[in-house]
């Protein structure tokens, strides 16, 4: 497609060094989920939304954690959501280069967070400042939520108080700059087995809550071997994977505590509450009261999935303004990580696509962790495209 007038006025506002600059004050602002300290990069993304002439609303979501509304106004019409999160998981060990430094080196910027996904905030920061000016039907947001890589509850504040309706809504997260249409969701489950302490020199005369998680461990196992039966076409199948293993005090007495911490990935569709009442009927299968022992089961956290048609209007546009703007020409996808986005679309019924600058399979969560500049740069034109051809 060939660019109108308009259109190109608005990319040759897109400025590379304006680009870099953001994304380097971003990912120099301290700050790690958990323990969910968000606050330096929000006040750094507040500070460029206001110097850019952006509107900006902060909304208290916990002390110390605010979600950041950057809007651009335009018509009475609905809008464009572009989502983010100002979160970014613990540093880790392995780097070589400062994780808040924002270093630049061979057209890369280096930093936590610089494909997940502070780069993607900044291209959309930057896409919004060059449609200053232009007439649209409707504004363009950039919502900046806190605790994404945790627990969701910024999203989940964000859905509860949005009054303005979307068109859409494009997911900022590192897709090595391919237009992603479905996402599973995911989910924790927490079981806590409960048994009796006693001497290991009569471990008869106890419960051993290790022995009643490990039958717990081989019944989730033998859950995830069955899934893989039913894949959905986009996204393959749903998945368990048990993370997290803690009981016991010492090598000489029966424990009487062990907790199982399992992530179960979810599909489009999928009930959480279903998941969690068939891992319940699972476990209570298992007899464990016959060892003396007893279980709690909870889901403390759930991200839904989500999935939008091929002709949906956002996917074509879209995706389209990503082939204008520079970008691979990958096909459509999905993708196997979860996502704010999937609130959006369950809680908000607005069409979801992820797609941004990064790869979440390469670089997100490792040691030095970074961003290409030309990816930001097809990013933020993709971004700005989209919203001009959506809002036009």
């Amino acid at each position: 497609m060939s660019l109108s007038g308009t259109e190109q006025a608005v990319l040759d506002r897109i400025d590379e060094d304006l680009l870099v600059r953001t994304t380097q004050s971003l990912l120099r602002a301290t700050g790690q989920n958990p323990p969910g300290d968000e606050a330096a990069t929000v006040a750094a993304l507040s500070a460029a939304a206001i110097e850019l002439g952006l509107d900006m609303t902060a909304s208290r979501v916990e002390p110390g954690r605010d979600n950041l509304s950057v809007a651009l106004a335009g018509g009475d019409g609905p809008g464009l959501l572009l989502l983010g999160h100002t979160d970014v998981v613990p540093i880790g060990a392995g780097w070589t280069k400062d994780p808040f430094g924002g270093e630049l080196v061979d057209g890369r910027i280096y930093g936590r967070g610089a494909s997940d996904m502070k780069g993607g905030v900044a291209a959309a920061l930057v896409a919004m400042a060059a449609l200053r000016g232009v007439e649209l039907s409707g504004p363009v947001e950039l919502a900046a939520l806190v605790d994404e890589e945790e627990t969701g509850k910024g999203i989940r504040s964000y859905v509860e108080s949005v009054d303005r309706a979307f068109l859409g809504c494009i997911t900022a997260e590192p897709t090595d700059l391919q237009t992603i249409i479905g996402a599973r969701g995911d989910s924790y489950l927490r079981v806590a087995i409960h048994g009796r302490a006693s001497h290991a020199g009569n471990p008869d005369g106890g419960a051993n809550a290790i022995y009643g998680a490990a039958a717990v461990v081989a019944e989730i196992e033998r859950l995830h071997k069955s899934l893989a039966a039913s894949p959905h076409p986009l996204l393959g199948p749903a998945t368990w994977s048990v993370g997290q293993i803690d009981g016991g005090t010492g090598g000489s007495i029966v424990p009487a505590e062990c907790v199982v911490v399992a992530d179960r990935r979810l599909l489009p569709g999928e009930s959480p509450d279903v998941v969690l009442a068939e891992l319940r009927s699972r476990v209570e299968g298992l007899g464990l009261g016959e060892r003396g022992l007893t279980f709690e089961l909870e889901m403390p956290m759930e991200m839904p999935a989500f999935e939008t048609a091929p002709s949906a209007e956002l996917v074509k546009v879209t995706d389209a303004s990503l082939g204008d703007a520079g970008g691979p020409g990958l096909p459509l996808g999905g993708w196997t990580a979860a996502c704010d986005g999937g609130f959006i679309a369950r809680d908000l019924g607005v069409p979801v696509v992820v797609l941004g600058p990064g790869s979440v399979t390469d670089q997100a969560h490792r040691p030095d962790e970074s961003v290409a500049v030309a990816e930001l740069l097809v990013a933020a034109r993709t971004y700005a495209l989209t919203a001009l051809r959506l809002l036009a």
